[in-house]
């Protein structure tokens, strides 16, 4: 058999039973006693409700998996890419239009196939939980706009990549590697008033004491910013968050709408100033730096198996080309991504901390960030005890007791 295919097919089989063990050890982690830590924000009833929609959400995604794995194998076994390669062939376009064709209805399939997936997850689990507010119209619009987006930015990109391989010879993955990050970087500034819009208005915060607040804690820092901006985020769910976005006179902090209006004037900086926490402490820089880091290795890798035999032969391709190999090694990269993705959510848990802190170095009321942590979890309904493992392989921020227990710890010795 195919080297290419059995290591391929062990890593489908294999991340599939890995995140289906992960996932029930979750759940079994669950504890039925309330922390301590939460009495007086969770009751008996709301803390069941939490663990019931972590159950439900956690189930629809394994039989979503149950589907979709063997779906993919057999696409893979059956010959489902050459199928679609000789019908983007018989346009009889050059290659790069030729790519753009196989990979398009390659992404139209997948989208299309996981539109009732989401409809469920967004008009059934989440409407159950008492968080959709999301209108049909709204979802359509959301779908379509996504696709315009990919056609624009993932064709231009995809046409770049396609073109350095055909034409660039040996070096071509590092002519790559340097037209991926400038566009990735070109995003990055113009996404906070070009793209995001889209979806969302976002809104200068009004006059009023937050306001007032919010800015002279920035003028205390000396943070110049475009403004603290107020989103709609209620306009789909009532879940509630803040982030930092953009750079230089694009640099902005985004409350939701559902944050504010559930928090107090300090719990609501408090949670800024752990939005500054990251760009003080350079963690948005960091991250984009390894981002650029990744991709340069990617596309080294990528460039030893354009055009190879051995990977086309496990597809059962008749022809080989530049864009079905730099779709085939995604298959083949998928270990390495999983190795860095840990090293990333690592990383970014602890930057977590480190942004912590900075709110509570800063602002000096750590009570105001440990009651916004609260309510932030039990108005996402959000798990407090998660399985060990979970936590290393995919979350991003530490669980909500220990990052609690942190600031308790930088409060005593401040």
């Amino acid at each position: 058999m195919n080297a290419y295919l059995v290591f391929i097919l062990t890593i489908l089989i294999g991340s599939y039973i890995l995140d289906v063990i992960v996932e029930i050890l979750n759940i079994r982690h669950l504890k039925t006693e309330l922390p301590e830590e939460f009495a007086g924000y969770y009751d008996a009833e709301k803390y069941q409700t939490a663990q019931r929609y972590l159950k439900e959400n956690t189930w629809f995604g394994i039989i979503t998996d149950t589907i979709f794995t063997p779906i993919t194998i057999a696409f893979i076994l059956l010959g489902g890419f050459n199928y679609v390669d000789t019908l983007a062939r018989n346009f009889n376009f050059g290659p790069i239009p030729t790519g753009l064709i196989f990979s398009g209805i390659l992404l139209l399939a997948s989208q299309l196939l996981h539109i009732p997936f989401s409809v469920y997850g967004t008009f059934v689990i989440e409407e159950k939980y008492g968080f959709n507010r999301t209108t049909v119209k709204t979802f359509i619009l959301d779908i379509l706009k996504g696709w315009l987006l990919t056609a624009i930015i993932g064709g231009i990109v995809f046409s770049v990549i396609l073109w350095f391989f055909e034409k660039a010879g040996t070096w071509a993955w590092l002519y790559c590697w340097g037209a991926v990050t400038a566009i990735q970087l070109f995003l990055t500034f113009i996404a906070p008033v070009v793209i995001m819009p889209l979806f969302n208005k976002f809104i200068p915060l009004e006059d009023g004491e937050l306001k007032s607040v919010i800015e002279a804690y920035a003028r205390a820092q000396a943070f110049k910013m475009k403004g603290v901006f107020k989103m709609d985020a209620s306009r789909r769910s009532t879940k509630s968050n803040a982030y930092f976005t953009g750079f230089g006179r694009f640099r902005r902090i985004v409350l939701f709408d559902t944050l504010i209006e559930k928090h107090t004037v300090d719990e609501l900086v408090s949670v800024l100033a752990h939005e500054m926490g990251h760009y003080r402490k350079k963690h948005i820089l960091t991250s984009i730096l390894i981002s650029i880091a990744t991709t340069g290795l990617m596309f080294c890798i990528l460039s030893l198996f354009i055009n190879n035999t051995g990977l086309f032969a496990a597809f059962r391709m008749e022809h080989a080309s530049v864009y079905a190999s730099l779709l085939f090694f995604g298959f083949l990269y998928a270990p390495i991504e999983m190795v860095l993705s840990i090293a990333g959510t690592m990383l970014s848990r602890k930057h977590e901390y480190e942004a912590d802190a900075y709110s509570v170095t800063t602002y000096r009321k750590p009570e105001a960030m440990i009651t916004a942590l609260k309510k932030l979890s039990v108005d996402n309904l959000s798990n407090l005890t998660p399985h060990p493992l979970k936590v290393f392989l995919s979350y991003g921020h530490p669980p909500v007791l220990e990052r609690i227990q942190a600031i308790r710890q930088q409060e005593k010795r401040q």
